[in-house]
This record gives structure tokens, C-alpha cells and sequence, in this order.
């Protein structure tokens, strides 16, 4: 599971799947297996929800992604 992107999207306001979905331009079903970590979004969609949510896109292909890592690597 990406926990840090489930507090990412909280953060933004984002209190579920759908509405974050909706948010990105993606389907609920494809946005709920980024989050659960059982599919990798493409460098495209990958922009959209980090855009959407306010971080660095590349964080979705790091080896490991702490909640340290992330926090440092926020898009102002």
C-alpha cells in the first residue's frame, strides 16, 4: 500500500477514491490500485494526480518512498 499517497490525497481534501479519481481524470477501480500499491500508474497519470494532489510525480518510481522522502520532495 502507498500510505504516503493516501495522506497526500487526504491532505488535498480528497476524503475518497471516487472523488480523487474524478479529480485526476481516471476511473475509481484504476485510481484504488495505484493507492493499494497493485499497479503502477503510467508517467502520464502519474503527473495528473501528483499535479492534482501538489507533489513530485517521479515519487511513484522510487525503490522505496518514505514519508520523509516525500515531505522533502512536495511541490510548493
Amino acid at each position: 500500500m502507498r500510505s504516503w499517497l493516501k495522506e497526500q490525497r487526504i491532505k488535498a481534501g480528497f476524503e475518497d477514491h471516487d472523488q480523487a479519481a474524478q479529480a485526476c481524470g481516471i476511473s475509481r477501480s484504476y485510481y484504488t490500485h495505484i493507492e493499494n500499491g497493485t499497479k503502477d500508474p503510467s508517467v502520464k497519470v502519474a503527473k495528473k494526480i501528483s499535479l492534482t494532489f501538489g507533489f513530485n510525480w517521479t515519487l511513484f518510481f522510487e525503490d522505496e518512498c518514505s514519508s520523509k522522502k516525500q515531505k522533502s520532495e512536495e511541490v510548493s
